[in-house]
């Protein structure tokens, strides 16, 4: 009786899935098969090329265009803000991008990083109104910024600049800079670590800013109310229109007013805003891998003279 039914059981598994096919295709399954298979062969036709055709193709992956690998002051493990660009950078963040985007996370006192004065600071933080409160009579107040507030949202909340930006919310500025970027495939981001390459957000923010001037392919529908970008991350467009022109950010100190040079010194700014003691923490890594080189020698030093008398 066991070998009985360990013969139907196994009978059972070898040909349960076959009749389950055959069912599905209505019996006819295989020959159907054959015979497409057989009028393919003779008229040298690919099934697969003609699903294909019929819109079952590739999905393509964003972005389009992968972005420049550009030159940074702040790059490698020596690398160093340039003040001046930094300085360029706010001016085109106050003057262009502070209209939809905000800065949450920045304070302005921190500017003094860059090379400002503290009266200059103050003067700069007095030309935005702040709401505070409440006050004695439990109302909100505005008052002049300080140094210790924060950059100021253009929007009052996210339903707001939704509304006034066709549904999408601008990004806060804070920590854009290290939070977008084009990922790096392999082996390169193996030889990252070694390059110290961190600078994948800012050339990911350049290509954005000046890929608007490329046109889209025939074959590409863009929806209404978008712009073509093939350096987006997430799509073939996006709802932000050209954010900036030649011109429009005067410089003092005799920088190109171009498109590229504007979106090489916000970029810059971004990075500084994302981590302002990325110079600090450079310099803190190579001494620390001076001290651990210099401590190595010391201990295999140190291990051959304490095992010097010692047989091996």
């Amino acid at each position: 009786m066991k070998r009985l039914l360990s013969a139907l059981l196994a009978a059972g598994l070898l040909f349960g899935p076959v009749a389950v096919a055959t069912a599905q295709d209505g019996g006819q399954g295989p020959v159907e098969n054959d015979a497409a298979e057989i009028e393919a062969a003779a008229t040298g036709e690919d099934p697969a090329a003609e699903v294909a055709e019929e819109g079952h193709a590739e999905t393509p992956h964003y972005p389009l265009k992968r972005p420049e690998e550009l030159s940074w002051t702040f790059a490698g493990p020596f690398g160093r803000w340039d003040l001046g660009q930094l300085q360029r950078g706010l001016k085109v963040y106050t003057e262009a991008c502070a209209v939809c985007h905000s800065m949450n996370l920045v304070s302005m006192r921190s500017l003094t990083d860059l090379g400002y004065s503290e009266e200059q600071v103050q003067a700069f933080a007095a030309q935005y109104q702040v709401q505070d409160g409440p006050d004695d009579t439990g109302e909100m107040f505005e008052r002049p910024g300080t140094p210790s507030d924060r950059f100021p949202a253009p929007f009052p909340n996210p339903e707001a600049a939704a509304a006034a930006n066709n549904g999408a919310v601008p990004a806060d500025f804070s920590l854009l800079a290290k939070a977008r970027a084009v990922e790096r495939g392999f082996p390169t981001f193996v030889f990252d670590i070694f390059t110290q390459y961190q600078e994948a957000g800012p050339d990911y923010i350049h290509a954005l800013i000046t890929g608007y001037d490329e046109e889209a392919p025939a074959e590409l529908e863009i929806q209404p109310g978008t712009y073509y970008n093939p350096y987006f991350i997430a799509g073939p467009a996006l709802a932000m229109p050209p954010p900036i022109s030649d011109d429009q950010v005067e410089y003092t100190d005799g920088a190109p007013q171009t498109v590229d040079q504007y979106s090489r010194d916000v970029a810059a700014f971004m990075m500084w805003a994302a981590e302002p003691h990325l110079v600090e923490r450079k310099a803190t890594g190579f001494v620390v891998m001076i001290f651990l080189v210099i401590f190595a020698v010391m201990m295999f030093l140190v291990k051959r003279r304490v095992w010097a008398n010692t047989p091996h």
